[in-house]
């Protein structure tokens, strides 16, 4: 919840302009009411539009939620569901993340499933279980197959904002567990399913997160507000 319509066109034609010859895939989630400002600054690039967050349900009664419908038509190609946000300030469940995640799909729009272990989760040894039940969740609903058109991001939440960092080496293990969890039901989803990394990436630690054989790219927060910051991230996988 940053920025304003002008920041967020000027963040928009920033990254257009310094995409560069990077084939990676890059997405921009600004918040609802400026999708429809960026979408045209976007269109025609290779900058896709995402959203922050879908409705768990198509259409009724739900006052001050935005449908799958709604974000497909303005142009959105991805929709971030569980942000680790969501889940710990405004009570999203594991059951109704994979109702946003199935709804994503029905408008063919990408979910980016967050997943990830608070600080006393971890203390407490329980990281793997609390993301057994996040993916466990989507799969009992979706099926395993939706997750062809997926991304996973993994946030550790203990590493957000907390002065606390998780080492290339941290990161990677849980990527690699979730990678594994994915492969033990369809070892050619896991092959290629994107598995970013949403703990603070910045552009002076993202070069050795992304050199990780299991950190395909970054889910970025704070670092991703401007232009050269978030562009420095983008393109520190190209010499990898």
């Amino acid at each position: 919840m940053n920025g304003t319509r002008a920041s967020a066109e000027m963040l928009a034609k920033g990254i257009v302009s310094g995409l560069g010859s990077n084939p990676a895939a890059i997405a921009i989630c600004v918040p609802y009411i400026y999708l429809s400002s960026v979408a045209e600054i976007v269109k025609n690039t290779r900058l896709a539009l995402g959203a922050q967050n879908i409705a768990d349900k198509a259409s009724g009664a739900y006052t001050g939620e935005i449908s799958a419908a709604m974000l497909q038509e303005v142009g959105c190609k991805y929709a971030i569901v569980g942000h680790s946000e969501r889940r710990s300030y405004y009570g999203d469940t594991n059951e109704s993340v994979a109702e946003r995640f199935c709804q994503a799909q029905t408008q063919n729009i990408i979910p980016i499933l967050c997943v990830g272990e608070t600080l006393e989760q971890r203390e407490q040894n329980q990281t793997f279980a609390v993301i057994d039940a996040q993916l466990d969740a989507v799969i009992n609903v979706a099926g395993i197959a939706a997750f062809n058109t997926a991304v996973i991001a993994y946030e550790p939440v203990w590493a957000i904002g907390t002065g606390k960092t998780a080492t290339d080496e941290q990161a990677q293990e849980v990527h690699r567990y979730i990678r594994n969890y994915i492969a033990a039901k369809d070892q050619a989803i896991a092959d290629k399913i994107q598995l970013l990394y949403g703990g603070s990436a910045k552009p002076d630690n993202a070069k050795g997160l992304f050199a990780m054989p299991d950190i395909d790219g970054g889910l970025i927060g704070g670092a991703s507000l401007d232009a050269d910051s978030f562009l420095k991230i983008y393109h520190s996988s190209v010499s990898l």
